[in-house]
């Protein structure tokens, strides 16, 4: 934090656990949706006729959603405050409601008569994932930002622990939505071109529950006014407002791991678009032994990739158990591991011929999944100085939104060439890339090097104060 702006903290109450769980328990929506999407957009835009070779074109526009909103969510927000709602609230109820309202349209792209492979029918799904991210997105941010408006040193463990349960029950749930729905008798196919049922209620149920989770943070979490806030972060608030600062200025002081963090960053997200890509092909071609997307084959592996990233949630949740005990001297090296442990789950899936190759493979991208979402976060936020937190969280985000993007552009050259190596399973090929990739950047973790910014301090010589 700069001089002219910091003055003595008053220290923050200790919340009660209903708050702190009330606090994150919209995360439980949020999450749903993002996994809904993640799962089941493949399959959606391939049962309504998308040519396998032009995928990347509609994974591109989740990641651009992300890359322009999250920033200004971050910085709008920092600057924001409404009486009777406060500071994140007015994004979270403004994002959920058209994600809400999205949810309802997306999976109906095939049933207004476009016909398969409509272009009409494209584009309406296009534009429809296109402002659900952009919603969810907008909805997600508030949760991540007021554990640090609200949340004292001695309680963000419990408080961003609280987040990720939240966070995995809702992705957990979603994931195995089309496939239990299925079992209960919904449809699990339907005409050329036409998303089946059990697709399009998992939505409806996604979208209801997202309404019903935001409700009880929003009415239930009282933020903190702005006096209130710059007592607890140490702000001077008639300082700051002679301060002139833009996102341009932000960014170019943003500490080395922000951008060190953005290698390693860039290289395990790209791999797990190509997974959210082209895993149901993959799978429907090597266990089901078919790549017709109108077929019962390949929306049976649409619901079993459903079960397999319920897979990759529950072993997330029990490998960041281990990741919650890390230090300064194990982190990296754990970093890097989940990253080759996440490569051999795609090398496992790319090859896989039984359901149960599949879930061994899947646990090993739950290794590699909690891994990218936890490490960096918490190298980032040890480096920050206290006063842009928002901004920069939304602006780090862009390294998860820019490696998608370059790799669906790349996508529109690898999957034919790949393709025509294969014999036609490019699925499969692009899988094995994406094992690659997580390779390279298993190594380029040792590029980084933490830092420790004012917050990151301070917390350490309270917590000396208090010993003493």
């Amino acid at each position: 934090m700069d001089d002219l702006t910091k003055k003595k903290r008053k220290p923050m109450p200790n919340l009660a656990m209903s708050v702190l769980m009330l606090m994150t328990f919209g995360n439980l929506g949020t999450s749903m949706a993002f996994s809904l999407q993640s799962s089941q957009m493949s399959r959606i835009f391939q049962t309504i006729g998308a040519d396998p070779t032009k995928l990347g074109f509609f994974f591109i526009l989740p990641p651009l959603a992300g890359m322009v909103v999250q920033p200004l969510v971050g910085w709008f927000s920092d600057h924001t405050w409404i009486p009777k709602l406060g500071r994140r609230m007015p994004y979270l109820i403004v994002g959920s409601i058209v994600a809400i309202i999205v949810m309802f349209l997306l999976p109906n792209s095939g049933s207004f008569g476009f016909g398969y492979g409509s272009m009409l029918a494209l584009w309406f799904g296009a534009i429809s994932i296109l402002f659900m991210d952009l919603m969810s997105n907008m909805s997600m941010q508030p949760f991540k930002m007021i554990i640090g408006d609200m949340v004292n040193e001695k309680q963000k463990d419990k408080a961003w622990a609280w987040q990720t349960i939240w966070s995995n029950i809702g992705s957990f749930a979603a994931y195995l939505f089309p496939f239990g729905l299925s079992a209960l008798g919904v449809a699990n196919v339907a005409a050329k071109g036409v998303v089946p049922d059990s697709v399009r209620f998992s939505f409806y149920l996604g979208a209801i529950i997202l309404g019903i989770s935001s409700l009880f943070t929003v009415f239930k979490v009282k933020e903190y006014d702005p006096k209130m806030y710059n007592e607890y972060h140490g702000i001077d608030a008639e300082a700051q407002k002679k301060q002139k600062t833009s996102l341009v200025s932000i960014l170019s002081n943003a500490p080395k791991v922000f951008w060190t963090l953005g290698l390693v960053e860039f290289f395990s997200w790209a791999s797990f678009q190509y997974l959210w890509t082209y895993a149901p092909g993959a799978l429907s071609a090597n266990i089901w032994h078919t790549i017709n997307p109108t077929s019962a084959g390949f929306q049976a592996a649409g619901n079993w990739y459903g079960v397999l990233s319920a897979v990759q949630t529950v072993a997330a949740i029990l490998y960041g158990y281990v990741l919650s005990h890390l230090n300064d001297k194990t982190r990296k090296p754990f970093y890097s591991l989940g990253l080759v442990g996440a490569a051999a789950g795609f090398l496992m899936l790319a090859f896989c011929h039984t359901k149960l190759l599949s879930i061994i493979a899947f646990i090993f991208i739950g290794i590699g999944w909690v891994t990218i979402n936890s490490i960096p976060f918490t190298i980032l936020t040890n480096a920050l100085d206290g006063q842009h937190d928002g901004t920069y969280i939304g602006m780090f985000n862009c390294w998860i939104c820019l490696p998608q993007i370059c790799a669906s552009v790349a996508s529109f050259a690898l999957y034919p060439m790949f393709s025509k190596m294969s014999h036609g399973d490019g699925a499969s090929m692009m899988i094995l890339f994406g094992a690659v990739l997580f390779i390279i950047g298993a190594f380029s973790v040792w590029v980084v090097k933490e830092t420790k910014g004012l917050s990151a301090k301070k917390t350490d010589e309270e917590a000396e104060e208090i010993i003493q």
